[in-house]
């Protein structure tokens, strides 16, 4: 009996990890999907154009929160960049390419413009599907001791 109690309590652990760690993959996802939708929005850009924008800056702020406890923590920039590189890499990619796809699919999306509720929600929406999508994503890399799993001793 004691087992079972014990494992239930590593799966609510690892689920809570994995959903702090998502958290964290979200944030930087959200400031780089952001600022890539409204500037290439604001800017007159091509859809494609916009949405490289909103991946490259989204990668950019993802590998940014990442960094900076590590570097706070005394790491070199050296030793912390492949830390980084390891514990969001695949997580950012999920969440962009399933918010990158909805946003696209969402008819008028690209092309509604920043004061315009379908852009904002239109994002929203594809964010928190993403979330979801990467949840799972961050889940499986931690209980194998990869992805977050790699940093959180530096936290």
């Amino acid at each position: 009996m004691a087992t079972h109690e014990h494992h239930g309590h590593a799966g609510q652990t690892l689920n809570r990890t994995a959903f702090s760690a998502t958290v964290h993959c979200l944030t930087g996802c959200a400031i780089g999907e952001i600022l890539g939708l409204a500037l290439g929005t604001a800017l007159g850009w091509s859809n494609g154009a916009t949405i490289v924008l909103s991946i490259a800056l989204a990668f950019f702020f993802g590998y940014s929160l990442t960094l900076l406890p590590l570097v706070r923590a005394g790491l070199s920039l050296r030793q912390a960049l492949p830390l980084a590189f390891a514990s969001d890499t695949l997580s950012i990619a999920t969440m962009e390419l399933v918010d990158s796809l909805i946003v696209l699919v969402i008819p008028g999306a690209m092309d509604a413009g920043l004061a315009d509720a379908l852009f904002w929600g239109s994002l929203a929406g594809a964010l928190l599907v993403a979330f979801w999508a990467a949840f799972p994503v961050n889940r499986w890399l931690i209980a194998r001791g990869k992805g977050h799993a790699v940093v959180h001793a530096y936290h």
